[in-house]
C-alpha cells in the first residue's frame, strides 16, 4: 500500500541479532559484528543489541551478569549458548577445569545440571573431553576458537613474535653445533686421508727397495767382485793349448 512504511534496517537488526544468537550451531559472530549496518547499532536506542552481540563474540556469562542492567534480557536458548561459550573460553586456558569454577561462572545449582550442560556442549562439537566425576574436573581435549577483539590482535602478534624468537634461539644453537661437528668431522677425514696416503707411499717405497734387493740377490754379486780364475785352472788351460 502506498501509505505503508517499511521498517527501517535499524529496527529490523535487533530481531536479526536475537535470531542469530538463538540459532543452533552458530558460535562465531565476528563477521556479523563487522558489518557496517550492524556497526550502526553501536550508537542509538539499540546499542544494547550491539553490546550483546559483542558479548557473544568475545565475552562470557559472568560478563553478562556484570552488565545485565544495560543489556537486553536473554532467552533460555541464548543463555544456554552463552554458557557453552563460557566453557569454551575456560577450555582455551586450561585443560582440566574444576567443577567448582564451572558451577560459579555458570551459576549452576548442582552437578547434575552442570554435567548436562557440558554434555550438550560436547554434542555441539564446540569442545571435546570427558567428565572426571571422581576428581570433579572436566578434562579438555579440544575446543573451538572464539572471535578475537581487534584491540587484542596487536598484543597477540607481539606474543607470537616473541614466541618465535624463543623457539628459534635453540635452533640457532643446534645449527651452530651441527656446523661445528660437520667441520670437525671434515677435518678429521682430511687428516685420515692424508695419513693413509702417507702410509701407502711409505709402503710402496719399502716394497720397491725389497724387490730390488731380492733381484740383486738372485742375479749374484757384480762382475767386478766375481772370483778370478785360480793358477791351477790357468795351467790346465795352457797344457790343453800346447797339446794341440
Amino acid at each position: 500500500m502506498a501509505g505503508e512504511q517499511k521498517p527501517s534496517s535499524s529496527s529490523a537488526l535487533p530481531a536479526l541479532v536475537n535470531q542469530v544468537l538463538e540459532a543452533p550451531g552458530v558460535y562465531v559472530f565476528g563477521e556479523l559484528l563487522d558489518l557496517p549496518t550492524v556497526q550502526e547499532l553501536s550508537d542509538g536506542p539499540n546499542a544494547g543489541y550491539f553490546q550483546l552481540l559483542s558479548l557473544f563474540s568475545y565475552g562470557t556469562y559472568p560478563d553478562y551478569i556484570a552488565n545485565k542492567a544495560s543489556l537486553p534480557e536473554l532467552s533460555a536458548a541464548q543463555k544456554n549458548k552463552l554458557k557453552h561459550l563460557t566453557i569454551v573460553s575456560l577450555a582455551s586456558r586450561m585443560k582440566c577445569i574444576p567443577y567448582s569454577l564451572l558451577l560459579k561462572d555458570l551459576e549452576m545449582r548442582n552437578l547434575r545440571e552442570l554435567e548436562d550442560l557440558i554434555i550438550e556442549a560436547v554434542y555441539t562439537d564446540i569442545i571435546q573431553g570427558k567428565l572426571d566425576q571422581r576428581n570433579y574436573v572436566l578434562e579438555v581435549d579440544f575446543c573451538i576458537g572464539r572471535d578475537i577483539p581487534k584491540k587484542d590482535i596487536i598484543s597477540i602478534v607481539e606474543m607470537l613474535q616473541e614466541w618465535c624468537v624463543r623457539l628459534f634461539r635453540p635452533w640457532q644453537q643446534v645449527l651452530r653445533d651441527n656446523q661445528y661437528k660437520e667441520n670437525h668431522n671434515r677435518t678429521q677425514q682430511q687428516i685420515e686421508v692424508s695419513n693413509i696416503k702417507k702410509t701407502l707411499k711409505e709402503t710402496a717405497s719399502s716394497s720397491a727397495q725389497d724387490t730390488d734387493q731380492h733381484l740383486a740377490e738372485r742375479e749374484g754379486p757384480p762382475l767386478a767382485k766375481q772370483r778370478q780364475p785360480t793358477k791351477k785352472m790357468s795351467k790346465l788351460k795352457g797344457l790343453v793349448s800346447s797339446r794341440h
